[in-house]
């Protein structure tokens, strides 16, 4: 996918309204999860509870380059998650896992739950592959993106 000039303006302008929160849990053996925020000033929280032979919740919180949050937009904005409509997914599950992001970005305002994909097969049979398929390689993406960052920094080995 290549990015308009005008989605272009739309990352670069309107530096103020950007957020990004993502979650992805279970309650299996305690309330397992990884969660993480970005806010527009760059500040960057992240939380990982595995529980993974009864270890601590891991909490880190650090600030970003404008470049970052400017790269997290442009990969967002680049995905077309705002044109994803959730009405058709799998509801989470009290006894499964569930996915959730939450963006602001410009004027625009989404917040998707799933239940948690496993793999893209998942989102292939799926009532909506081609939707949950674009929020699955978002969520990986920035998955990714903010796991590296905090590795880099911390020097965190996550349990996903």
């Amino acid at each position: 996918m290549s990015i308009s000039s005008s989605q272009l303006a739309d990352v670069t302008h309107d530096e103020d309204e950007f957020y990004v929160r993502y979650y992805v849990g279970r309650q299996n053996y305690g309330h397992e999860f990884m969660e993480f925020e970005l806010y527009p000033s760059g500040k960057l929280r992240y939380c990982n509870n595995s529980n993974y032979k009864h270890d601590n919740m891991i909490r880190r919180e650090v600030f970003v380059s404008p470049a970052v949050v400017k790269e997290t937009r442009r990969i967002i904005v680049e995905s077309e998650i705002t044109k994803v409509d959730d009405s058709n997914w799998k509801e989470p599950e009290k006894d499964k896992g569930r996915i959730e992001i939450e963006i602001k970005i410009g004027n625009e305002h989404i917040a998707f739950t799933s239940t948690e994909i496993g793999s893209l097969g998942d989102c292939q049979n799926s009532s909506d592959p081609e939707g949950l398929t674009i929020f699955y390689y978002l969520t990986q993406d920035l998955k990714c993106l903010i796991l590296s960052l905090i590795n880099m920094h911390f020097k965190v080995n996550p349990i996903p």
